[in-house]
């Protein structure tokens, strides 16, 4: 047990804190609906992108990526498109503000906003989407609560704590029990204090993490040079041709076995699928969780762009420091913590953070970044569980059950909500495997229900209430479907090769449904098409909303948007590989990447900050 007296101290104090915060803003969060799930849209962007960035800044997230750092070296930068991360470029650039101009609490209240609020077909939209919303916020939670147990079973080892436990708790449940321990913190502070309390407790937690990251990366830095990292050819090169060809053999012979269970080997056609999943998933908008959430609640359709591009400039350069930065410090020194990350089935590349985390930091600063990735876990399950109490409390109880109910009924439901969800999302971390399983599920099985439905809804205005419905509908129950079959055993290849069916699927629900109603109501998608003024296949609608105001100009903003995309997605390319090639003193292409980043900044000033305003 290596942690020191200085280490206990740090954590504890924190925890404490974020009990104090949460106590503290209650009285804050229970003003109205709005104060508590968005606080009051009168947070500023930049805090709200700090905030949205340390949630994204999660435990399991970051374990996955330094195993894929170290499995997979610079090409690793690639494997994260799986989400998208890019799908933040597409909210910078435009999708941000459009979703902000809707004045929405959540997503399914939004959908009012595009189908009008009376016929079945809108009722039907609205409760499919509640059904996704939940369905991805428990997913994250499992996900979230499975990574946060592997990583504190390392630090505290559970020969330590069991004298003090007064029932027996099998060692396949032991990072279980730490997950619920440390659950109930997050659940503590962010269900009584709301927005205000989880985006106070972010930025402490960001504030904390940037101390711990640097400290990492110049611990890595001093002690790689003058070496060399052992590692195959080409892990040091970020591009690729049809296959990977990289072969751990006489190095870490079970990377190569990792290689072949992640179904990575021929990474051109897995890079293609991912970028074709990527793209139709970034044009349909963020999901119903913790990041449309923190959108909503910015003061203007200007400040929701800016903090969507803020999370990407604040979020990739300190997270890869930790990422490269651990991942140098576990190749230098793999014998020392093999032990550490050996399972009865072979190596668990999962376990490289905490293990390295373990071997090498000093004093003092073990406990910051323990701080900083606990702060990390409970930044991203309070955001998750505040989006899931949003659609529970304002998309069923106050829709559906008591409409007319008081203010401290709503908070009161608020926090039974918050306790269910949890409760839920714990019983569902215990089914599963590892982080990577229930990742490939979230990203490439249930959003693959998503996406069609959502891209359909901001850019066809033929597309009603009906065919989101049967959209989603076609894209969950295969989702649901993959999910069964896989714990059958029945399927067993890489879920992201399955979303092209699912993707069909949805996108023939959604087109069928459509056709088989009535188009929208047309003052409802006139409305809309003023508001939010999207492009995309909107011509009838646009020339009747032209022949009732001449003065109304269209969106024309499509190529300038794309080409700010693609220069976005090249910048957050190079924020993403800048740190590593900094750590791994890697010197011509560090200047050749900051070149084509100072390139980038000053074109999108011209091309988007000076052009907010206009589109």
């Amino acid at each position: 047990m290596h942690l020191q007296f200085i280490d206990i101290a740090i954590i504890l104090t924190y925890l404490i804190s974020m009990l104090i915060i949460g106590w503290t803003l209650r009285k804050k969060a229970r003003q109205s609906k709005e104060n508590y799930l968005l606080g009051g849209k009168s947070l500023p962007w930049y805090m709200l992108g700090l905030s949205d960035a340390s949630d994204m800044f999660d435990i399991s997230g970051t374990m996955w990526m330094v195993s894929l750092c170290f499995v997979y070296g610079l090409k690793s930068i690639w494997i994260p498109w799986l989400w998208p991360v890019f799908n933040q470029v597409f909210m910078m650039m435009y999708l941000s503000r459009w979703l902000r101009r809707s004045n929405a609490t959540t997503g399914a209240e939004w959908l009012a906003t595009r189908f009008g609020k009376i016929d079945k077909g809108v009722k039907s939209s609205h409760n499919i989407v509640v059904v996704f919303a939940l369905l991805s916020c428990l997913g994250f939670l499992a996900y979230g609560f499975v990574g946060l147990g592997k990583f504190m079973e390392i630090f505290i080892p559970w020969k330590y704590i069991a004298p003090y436990i007064p029932f027996h708790i099998a060692a396949a449940y032991v990072p279980h029990f730490y997950g619920i321990v440390f659950t109930l913190f997050a659940v503590f502070y962010s269900v009584l204090g709301g927005m205000h309390s989880i985006v106070l407790g972010d930025v402490i937690k960001y504030a904390i993490m940037t101390i711990a990251c640097i400290g990492i990366a110049i611990i890595a830095m001093i002690h790689l040079h003058g070496h060399q990292v052992n590692v195959p050819k080409g892990w040091k090169d970020p591009f690729f041709g049809l296959h990977l060809n990289m072969d751990w053999s006489g190095i870490v012979a079970d990377a190569n076995k990792k290689i072949n269970d992640d179904g990575f080997s021929l990474f051109g056609i897995f890079f293609m699928m991912m970028l074709f999943k990527g793209l139709f998933a970034s044009l349909a908008g963020p999901a119903p969780n913790y990041d449309m959430q923190k959108v909503l609640s910015t003061r203007s359709p200007e400040e929701a762009s800016k903090m969507s591009g803020f999370v990407s400039i604040i979020l990739l350069p300190i997270r890869y420091l930790l990422i490269i930065g651990l991942t140098v410090l576990a190749l230098l020194y793999y014998k020392e913590i093999q032990p550490q990350i050996q399972g009865t089935s072979g190596t668990d590349f999962e376990k490289i953070l905490p293990a390295t985390i373990n071997t090498f930091l000093p004093v003092g600063l073990m406990g910051l970044v323990l701080t900083g990735l606990l702060g990390a876990f409970m930044g991203t399950f309070s955001g998750t569980l505040n989006a899931a109490q949003a659609y529970i409390v304002n998309d069923i109880y106050l829709k559906y059950i008591n409409p007319q109910a008081s203010n401290k009924k709503i908070i009161l439901m608020n926090y039974a909500a918050g306790v269910g969800v949890v409760a839920i999302g714990i019983l569902l971390g215990f089914f599963i495997k590892d982080v990577n399983t229930i990742l490939q599920w979230i990203v490439s099985g249930l959003y693959g229900g998503y996406i069609a439905a959502n891209m359909l809804k901001w850019h066809w205005w033929r597309f009603n209430a009906r065919g989101f419905y049967w959209g989603m509908l076609a894209g969950i129950i295969p989702a649901i479907a993959l999910a069964v079959l896989e714990s059958l055993h029945i399927l067993n290849a890489l879920d992201l090769y399955y979303w092209p069916v699912i993707f069909v699927l949805s996108l023939a629900g959604s087109v069928l449904g459509s056709y088989a109603a009535p188009p929208t109501d047309e003052e409802t998608i006139k409305s809309f098409y003023k508001v939010v003024r999207p492009w995309g296949f909107w011509k009838p609608i646009h020339q009747k909303v032209v022949a009732e105001d001449a003065s109304f100009v269209g969106n024309k903003n499509f190529k300038l948007n794309m080409f700010n995309v693609v220069l976005g997605i090249i910048g957050q390319l190079c924020l993403t590989i800048l740190p590593m090639y900094l750590v791994l003193w890697m010197k011509l292409p560090l200047v050749f990447t900051l070149i084509i980043l100072i390139i980038i900044i000053i074109i999108l000033k011209k091309t988007w900050w000076n052009r907010l305003n206009e589109y």
